[in-house]
């Protein structure tokens, strides 16, 4: 019980630490910009932007990106509604605010693990989009804690779910025979 607490009393602390950032000028910006876009616009303009420039070529990992999102989607929402972990911003009200959370709970990170499907079906299409992508990925995540929106194991667990499914997307892409 006390390992339990103390993970839980850290995972606050780095938190309330991340969010300290929020209330710096111009970073609040920077951090709920790269929320917003996380939420879908940023991979939707990517995937749009790999069917305009290779056409077909990039079928398939558009298609996977498609697929493995909507899984994602709901798996996490699944893992949501099961765990109903409370966002930090719900139980800490001193922590800073800046952008709405799109619903009650916090455990996984959905923003996250979307993130890493993208990023891993991304790179493995195309490995130069990597220095755009893994960035990215970084700052969205980096957000959810900044925001207050998370805490940094919503946010590794995310990641690790994301990581998974990606990799199991891949790997039933190509045991099917589609190249990427």
């Amino acid at each position: 019980m006390y390992l339990i607490a103390e993970l839980a009393r850290l995972d606050l602390a780095a938190t309330a630490g991340s969010n300290r950032v929020n209330s710096r000028r111009g970073w609040g910006l920077l951090f709920a910009t790269a929320s917003r876009l996380g939420d879908g616009w940023f991979w939707y303009a990517l995937g749009v932007a790999l069917l305009l420039v290779e056409g077909h070529a990039a079928g398939t990992a558009v298609t996977l990106m498609a697929v493995c999102g909507l899984a994602g989607s709901g798996f996490y929402k699944l893992l949501k509604q099961g765990i109903r972990r409370p966002r930090p911003c719900e139980v800490h009200r001193q922590l800073t605010l800046t952008v709405a959370p799109l619903d009650r709970f916090s455990f996984p990170s959905g923003h996250t693990l979307h993130a890493v499907i993208f990023s891993c079906i991304v790179t493995a299409h195309a490995p130069a989009l990597g220095w755009i992508v893994w960035p990215f990925t970084v700052l969205v995540a980096a957000s959810r804690l900044v925001l207050g929106l998370h805490y940094p194991s919503d946010v590794l667990a995310g990641a690790c779910l994301g990581a998974g499914m990606a990799w199991a997307g891949l790997a039933l892409s190509a045991a099917a025979g589609f190249t990427l």
